[in-house]
C-alpha cells in the first residue's frame, strides 16, 4: 500500500479530507469522526448484513466515545438492496428528521444510496468500506437508478473513508472478484479517453490519468493471488479502487474510470430492472463489458483509418430529428428509449462539425493509433486475468445472450453523451462491419468467446453480505 500516493491524491481532491486504510482501522472511528465532525451527533447506515459486520462495531464505538449517536437506519437483508431513488428517498426522510452526520456502513450500494440522500439533506458524511468490490468510495457522484434508468448523479463524496483490511479480507471471494472486474475496466476506459482526446471531445486531463493509470498494470497483475485470499492483493485492489475514485472526485467527472466497459454494464442493468430479472455485481458486468470493448477495439485497430473517404461519411450524416427517431425505435422500453434520446441528442454533431473530427482522425490517425496499442491489452489477455479472478468472461454468464450482445454494440452509446468507441465506429462508418466481424463463423464471439461458466452467475444473496 503506497500511502504517499493516497496521501498526495486526497490533498489533490475536493471533498475527502481523510483515507485510513489498515490492519484495525476500526479503532479510530471515534476518533476520525472527532477530528472531521468534532461534536455533533452521528448515525450508522447499514443493511442487516454489514450491520452485522461492521456496522454495530462502529455504533458502539461512537457510543462508548460519548457521542451522541442516533438509532442505526437499517436496510433490509433481503431482498437485495438495491441503489435506486426510492432507496434514497427512504434515506433522506430519515436523515431530516435528525441533525446527525451518517456513517455508511457497506460498499457500493450503500455508499452510493447515502452519497446521493446526505447531499440531498446538505450534509457531509463517512464511509467504512466492507468489500475490494467497486470503485465509488471516494468517487463524486452516485450511481443511481431511477425510473428504470441508471445515471450518476452529481454529489461530493465522503469527507472521511476507512477500510479496515480485516474487514475487507474476509469478504465473500466474489466480492473481491466484481473489484476487480471494475478495475481492470480502466483499461478500455483509458483508451476511450484518448479517442475523446483526439477528436476534440474531452480533453486528457493528465493528474486525473495518472492516479488511475500509472499503477494500474501492478493492481491487476495477480489475479489468481486475489481469488485464493492473498491479503496484500486485496490490499493492493482496494488501493486501485480507492485512487480510481479520488481521481474521479479530482476530474469532478466519471471518466478517468469509465469508457465503454461500463456503457455495456449500465445498459445490461437497465434491460433486466425493466425485465424484472435477477442482478449480478457490477463489477461482473463490467469485466464482461471490458472484454466486449477490446474485442472491437481489435476490429478497429486491424483498419487504417488514415483513407477515411470523409465526403461520403458526411453525405450519408443523420439530422438530429432522424437521430432521435433511430433511438426511440432501437429500445424497446420506452422510459429508456427517452432517456437515451436525451443522452443521444446531447452528443450530437452536425455534419459540418463530423467533418472536422473525421480530418483530425485522418490525419492523426498513426500517432492515435499507437497510443491506443500501448493502453491496450490484447482480448485474451484481459479474458485469462478476469477468468484467474474467478470473473465471469462469457456475456450468457452474466444473463446476456449472445444475440442481446450483438444489439448491445449498437444500444450502448445511445445511453450516455460521453464519447468511446462506440461513437467512433458510428462516425467513421465501420459500427456494422466489425461487429459482423465479431460474431461471424471464426470472428471472437464464435471462436475466442467460449463460454466458460463462473461457479456464482446470479449471486444476489452474496452480493449483500458486503453491499
Amino acid at each position: 500500500m503506497d500511502y504517499e500516493r493516497i496521501n498526495a491524491a486526497v490533498r489533490a481532491g475536493n471533498d475527502t479530507s481523510c483515507v485510513v486504510i489498515r490492519p484495525e482501522a476500526l479503532s479510530l472511528t471515534e476518533a476520525t469522526f472527532a477530528q472531521y465532525f468534532e461534536q455533533q451527533p452521528a448515525v450508522v447506515v447499514a443493511d442487516e448484513t454489514t450491520f452485522a459486520i461492521a456496522g454495530e462495531a462502529v455504533h458502539d464505538r461512537l457510543v462508548a466515545a460519548g457521542h451522541r449517536v442516533e438509532e442505526p437506519f437499517v436496510f433490509p437483508g433481503t431482498p437485495t438492496l438495491y441503489a435506486s431513488y426510492d432507496n434514497v428517498i427512504k434515506l433522506e426522510e430519515k436523515l431530516r428528521l435528525c441533525a446527525a452526520i451518517p456513517v455508511a456502513v457497506g460498499s457500493g450500494t450503500i455508499n452510493d444510496i447515502m452519497k446521493l440522500a446526505a447531499h440531498q439533506v446538505g450534509r457531509q458524511y463517512m464511509c467504512v468500506a466492507t468489500a475490494a468490490s467497486m470503485d465509488g468510495y471516494a468517487a463524486f457522484g452516485a450511481a443511481i437508478t431511477r425510473d428504470n434508468f441508471k445515471q450518476t448523479m452529481s454529489c461530493p463524496a465522503p469527507r472521511a473513508v476507512l477500510g479496515d483490511l480485516n474487514v475487507l479480507i474476509h469478504a465473500p471471494s466474489d466480492m473481491n472478484s466484481a473489484g476487480y472486474g471494475d478495475l481492470l475496466g480502466k483499461i478500455t476506459a483509458g483508451a476511450d479517453w484518448i479517442l475523446a482526446d483526439a477528436v476534440g471531445s474531452e480533453p486528457m486531463n493528465p493528474r486525473a490519468w495518472s492516479l488511475v493509470q500509472d499503477q494500474l498494470r501492478t493492481w491487476t497483475s495477480h489475479p489468481d493471488r486475489l481469488h485464493a485470499g492473498d491479503e496484500l492483493e486485496i490490499e493492493s485492489l482496494f488501493e486501485g479502487l480507492i485512487m480510481s475514485g479520488l481521481a474521479m472526485q479530482f476530474s469532478r467527472s466519471s471518466r478517468p474510470a469509465s469508457g465503454t466497459e461500463h456503457r455495456f454494464s449500465h445498459l445490461w442493468e437497465m434491460q433486466a430492472l425493466g425485465r424484472r430479472k435477477a442482478t449480478v455485481p457490477h463489477g461482473f458486468k463490467v469485466g464482461v463489458g471490458t472484454i466486449a470493448a477490446a474485442a472491437l477495439y481489435e476490429r478497429v485497430l486491424a483498419r487504417d483509418m488514415s483513407h477515411l473517404d470523409i465526403d461520403a461519411l458526411c453525405n450519408a450524416w443523420p439530422s438530429r430529428l432522424e437521430v432521435q427517431q433511430a433511438v426511440l425505435q432501437a429500445h424497446d422500453m420506452p422510459q429508456l428509449a427517452e432517456h437515451a434520446v436525451g443522452e443521444s441528442l446531447v452528443k450530437y454533431i452536425d455534419a459540418d462539425q463530423l467533418r472536422q473530427r473525421l480530418d483530425l482522425l485522418r490525419e492523426h490517425w498513426p500517432t492515435i493509433r499507437e497510443r491506443l496499442e500501448s493502453q491496450l491489452m490484447t482480448v485474451d489477455q484481459l479474458r485469462e486475468l478476469l477468468r484467474a479472478a474467478g470473473c465471469p468472461t462469457h456475456p450468457e454468464e452474466i444473463g446476456v445472450s449472445l444475440s442481446q450482445l450483438k444489439e448491445s454494440y449498437g444500444l450502448a452509446r445511445t445511453i450516455r453523451s460521453r464519447y468511446t468507441v462506440l461513437d467512433f465506429v458510428n462516425e467513421t462508418g465501420i459500427l456494422s462491419e466489425c461487429v459482423d466481424e465479431l460474431f461471424a463463423p471464426g470472428g471472437f464471439w464464435s471462436r475466442g468467446g467460449v463460454r466458460q461458466m463462473h461457479s456464482s452467475v446470479v449471486v444476489n444473496e452474496r452480493e449483500t453480505m458486503s453491499s
